[in-house]
C-alpha cells in the first residue's frame, strides 16, 4: 500500500489535509480515486490507514480509518557522518541509507573532500536532499524520516559527537593496526536504544590529522572486512551489518 508522509498542520480530527508533491503523486501518478486507501504517517512514527474522501483541484481529503502498529525502525540510533563525496554519491548514501535504517546523515567537509560548497550552494541543496531521504522513507516504509544536516566542519563534527554512546570511524589504515577492531567486535556491546555515529571519510579518506584528531575526541578506528571500499560504499557495509545483527539475528 502506498505512504506518504504528511505534515502534522495537516491532521486534524481524524482528518488530513494533502497538498503540493503528494498531491500530485497520488492524483496523477497512482491516479488514485475517490474511496482509495494509503498509509499516512506522522512525523512523530505513528501511522494509519486512510481512505480518500475528496479529491479537488489542489487538495486530497482522507480521512483516518484505523491506527497502525509498526515496526520499522532500528532499535539503534545511526547517525551516518560522510566526508563529501564527488558527483552524486552524497545522494545515493542518502536513498539507500535511509533504505538501510539510518536515523541522522550529516555531511562534513573533509580535509580531502575535492568537493566545496558554500552556503548559498547549500540552501537550495537541502531541499533536495530532504525530499530524497522523504521518498526513501516512504518506499521502504519506515515510520519516520531520517534528518538531514547543512555540511559542517571537523571542529563542528567533533563538538556533535559529544553526546553519543558510540563513536567509530573507518580508517584504511585500520587494517594494519592491531589495536583497531572490525565493527563486529563492539555489537555485543552496543545496546538496543544508543547512539551510534558512524564517520566515513571522502574519496581520498581521512588525512592523518583527521584520524588523530577523531580518536583523541574518543572514536574508534575500525577496519570495514578486507578490502578497501569506496566511499559511497562504506556506509551502506556498515548499516547493512548493523541491521544484519540488530534485526535479524537479534529477533
Amino acid at each position: 500500500m502506498q505512504r506518504y508522509f504528511i505534515e502534522q498542520d495537516n491532521w486534524q480530527d481524524g482528518e488530513i489535509k494533502i497538498v503540493a508533491d503528494d498531491y500530485h503523486h497520488i492524483v496523477h501518478v497512482m491516479r488514485m480515486e475517490e474511496g482509495d486507501t494509503f498509509i499516512a504517517n506522522r512525523h512523530d512514527g505513528q501511522s494509519a490507514i486512510c481512505r480518500i474522501k475528496m479529491i479537488q483541484d489542489s487538495i486530497v481529503e482522507a480521512t483516518v480509518e484505523g491506527w497502525l502498529q509498526e515496526e520499522s525502525e532500528s532499535p539503534i540510533d545511526i547517525t551516518i557522518v560522510q566526508g563529501l563525496p564527488k558527483g552524486d554519491k552524497w545522494e545515493l548514501i542518502l536513498q539507500k541509507g535511509t533504505e538501510l535504517g539510518a536515523a541522522h546523515f550529516i555531511p562534513f567537509q573533509a580535509d580531502r573532500s575535492v568537493v566545496k560548497w558554500d552556503h548559498k550552494k547549500l540552501k537550495k541543496k537541502l531541499p533536495r536532499w530532504q525530499k530524497i531521504v522523504k521518498e526513501a522513507s516512504e518506499q521502504s516504509h519506515r515510520t519516520k524520516i531520517p534528518k538531514v544536516d547543512y555540511v559542517i566542519s571537523m571542529a563542528e563534527l567533533i563538538n556533535k559527537s559529544a553526546t553519543y554512546d558510540w563513536k567509530f570511524f573507518a580508517y584504511e589504515e585500520a587494517t594494519r593496526e592491531y589495536q583497531s577492531l572490525t565493527l563486529h567486535n563492539y555489537f555485543s556491546q552496543i545496546e538496543e536504544g544508543q547512539s551510534v555515529m558512524i564517520c566515513i571519510g571522502p574519496e581520498g579518506g581521512f588525512s592523518e590529522k583527521e584520524a588523530i584528531d577523531l580518536r583523541t575526541a574518543g572514536f574508534q578506528a575500525i577496519r570495514l572486512g578486507p578490502r578497501i571500499l569506496r566511499t559511497e560504499t562504506a556506509p551502506l557495509y556498515v548499516l547493512a551489518n548493523l541491521s544484519y545483527y540488530f534485526e535479524e539475528m537479534r529477533c
